[in-house]
């Protein structure tokens, strides 16, 4: 299905400002399509920070247009972290509501920027071991509010003369929740007259929603599917992910076969390693079972403890020791080198400081 990204984009802008449809707003400014072109431009492409900038307009129509509350952002920083080693940003970002969500920006020796976004504030699906679940839900974003967190780092990086090169939707919540959204922000992002990223470096992560899993089979698109596994039998999964219990390994798997045979790409397997929960020499072996003989990739995430998850990370030791399962049965395999663990920004932390437990240390005084 064609998403146009200007329409997207504009429909959401003037929504916010109070107007009915674009072409109310059109019509109240007087603006033929080409000054349409030049916000969306200057906004997406041109990176600006609002109309004020945008020097093809008179400084009348400027003016007129932020009275009336035409703004570029939907997103404004509230705090911003830099891990020690300077490779992994978190920003905290406030929308218009009060909600706030979380992104984080990481920067690889080899030249690599990946932004992580998030897609809802909070998250429904309660996975055990992750802070954003255990927070709970407030919203969906919409489409703008999710690529404007990439667009807030993206300003960040021109002005030390880089740019994102891939897009990770492994933030906050689930994306194939709200999948109409998260389709029109990929739009968005990869729009050659907006931000470009191209398709082949976006990455959507989903806890296993089958349904949306077969829409995202029909979209045609050469954007990565990712898939949180963590476990690899419906006893174990069940107990860690709740959406088991909708939908079964079988199920799952079954969707992952459909979405490969439509598409000849392959599929991404997350597998958080928790000791003594998922990371035996049996669970290796049932995850190599699954894996074997299909287009199939296991990402393996050292687990990143948070406040009030009852789950311990497993020792590189046993990490390698499952990979090496892994590899000898012949299933591709990587071990994630994790970034920003020093301002919780890893994989399953964001939000961690909305936990009970968390709230508590931070409000008990230092003697």
């Amino acid at each position: 299905m064609y998403r146009d990204p200007k329409a997207i984009w504009l429909r959401e802008v003037v929504g916010r400002a109070g107007f009915a449809t674009p072409e109310a707003f059109s019509a109240e400014f007087e603006l033929k399509p080409y000054r349409i072109e030049q916000l969306y431009r200057a906004a997406m492409r041109e990176l600006l920070g609002g109309v004020e900038d945008v020097t093809t307009l008179s400084l009348d129509l400027r003016a007129r247009l932020q009275e009336r509350g035409i703004r570029f952002s939907t997103v404004e920083p509230v705090v911003v972290q830099r891990s020690n080693d300077g490779q992994t940003t978190k920003a905290l970002l406030g929308l218009r509501d009060g909600k706030q969500v979380e992104a984080v920006l990481m920067e690889h020796r080899e030249g690599r920027t990946t932004v992580c976004i998030s897609s809802q504030a909070g998250c429904a699906f309660a996975c055990a071991f992750c802070s954003t679940g255990q927070a709970g839900f407030s919203r969906h974003l919409t489409a703008t509010e999710i690529a404007d967190q990439a667009r807030f780092f993206a300003r960040e990086l021109r002005e030390r003369g880089k740019k994102i090169t891939n897009i990770v939707f492994m933030g906050m919540g689930e994306p194939f929740h709200n999948y109409d959204a998260v389709m029109e922000a990929v739009a968005l992002l990869h729009d050659p007259n907006g931000m470009g990223i191209g398709h082949r470096h976006i990455t959507i992560s989903t806890v296993g929603w089958v349904d949306r899993i077969d829409d995202f089979t029909n979209e045609h698109l050469q954007v990565n599917l990712a898939i949180s596994l963590h476990a690899p039998d419906d006893e174990t999964r069940g107990s860690i992910m709740p959406v088991n219990r909708r939908h079964d390994i079988a199920e799952l798997m079954a969707a992952c076969e459909r979405y490969v045979a439509a598409t000849k790409r392959k599929v991404f397997f997350e597998y958080v390693m928790l000791a003594g929960t998922n990371d035996s020499d049996r669970h290796a072996r049932a995850l190599a079972d699954l894996m074997r003989g299909h287009l199939y990739h296991v990402n393996l995430i050292p687990y990143n403890a948070t406040p009030d998850a009852p789950f311990q990370g497993s020792s590189d030791e046993r990490v390698w020791k499952f990979a090496k399962i892994l590899e000898d049965a012949g299933v591709p395999s990587t071990v994630r080198h994790n970034m920003g663990t020093d301002i919780s920004a890893a994989c399953g932390q964001l939000r961690v400081e909305t936990q009970p437990k968390a709230q508590r240390l931070a409000a008990t005084p230092a003697f």
